[in-house]
């Protein structure tokens, strides 16, 4: 049997270790938590690996974690002594891992093997929700480092092939992600620049979306939103993967932390196709797509 073509995802993973912190953050993250959960669901299926490109990793070249047994990489500070010992314990994928790869560097992109990386929380800080038996395999890809939108949209259309064997690919970063103005004048520009986004990736056609993507910098508070843009570039993998699959808003929030906007969006049918946890934003006047 043929497996389905699985859809392409571009995750804010919210912050830090959110999901092994319940009793101390209560529900702040209550609704991205119920988006991340929903994603079965969608599929229909159960995947037989995911691969994650990560914000949290950044490489000279494309870089893949070939790591069987990825231990936990603890790349953040400040918080609670418990979240600096739990564990995701998915195995890896060396042959997935090279499989990305070959991919990579038949398209022409250089690409390397990474044998001892583990997972790093734009990983599991959705995995742990999504999948929390930890019993599919995980392999993780790294941003490049020149940050440029086309390179990686043409990554994502290398790895496109994988929907069709079973892998999910899941762009893990946030549509928001200024970590200096998580405050009150932010509530403005975050959602002027994700009804942008959203408009783009639910409205636009595919070479729309590409060309507009491409020049991010050009929308609304594009530069308030990401100041630097590692947390945007794995978007541009899953659309890249994307190919002509049209996008779906599947978590959308404006008061996170009482000011902030943020969404994401699954690139491809849901199976069965069913209306998203929540509804994409309404366009705010001035905004063009």
């Amino acid at each position: 049997m043929i497996p389905p073509r699985l859809p392409a995802y571009y995750l804010s993973h919210g912050g830090g270790p959110w999901p092994y912190m319940k009793d101390e953050l209560g529900g702040l993250f209550s609704q991205l938590e119920a988006s991340i959960q929903d994603i079965p669901r969608q599929l229909g299926v159960k995947p037989q690996a995911v691969l994650v490109i990560s914000a949290h990793w950044e490489a000279a070249t494309f870089a893949v974690s070939a790591n069987p047994s990825p231990p936990m990489i603890y790349d953040y500070g400040g918080f609670p002594e418990h979240t600096y010992h739990v564990h995701y314990r998915a195995p890896g994928s060396p042959a997935l891992a090279r499989q990305v790869q070959v991919l990579l560097q038949r398209g022409g992109l250089s690409a390397q093997l990474e044998a001892q990386r583990g997972f790093d929380h734009g990983t599991f800080s959705i995995l742990e929700p999504l999948y929390p038996e930890a019993d599919i395999p995980v392999v993780q890809l790294s941003i490049k480092a020149d940050f440029d939108p086309l390179t990686h949209m043409k990554a994502g259309g290398l790895l496109a092939p994988l929907r069709d064997e079973g892998v999910l690919i899941i762009g893990s970063g946030s549509s928001y992600h200024n970590v200096r103005r998580f405050d009150a004048g932010a509530a403005t520009p975050s959602r002027r620049f994700d009804a942008w986004l959203n408009d783009t990736l639910v409205n636009a056609s595919p070479a729309g979306r590409s060309q507009q993507l491409i020049n991010w910098t050009a929308a609304p508070d594009a530069r308030f939103a990401h100041p630097r843009e590692e947390h945007l570039l794995p978007l541009m993998v899953a659309v890249g993967a994307a190919q002509d699959d049209r996008g779906t808003c599947i978590y959308h929030q404006e008061n996170m932390l009482g000011y902030l906007t943020f969404s994401s969006f699954r690139f491809g049918d849901a199976t069965p196709a069913d209306p998203p946890i929540r509804a994409a934003a309404p366009p705010v006047p001035g905004v063009d797509r």
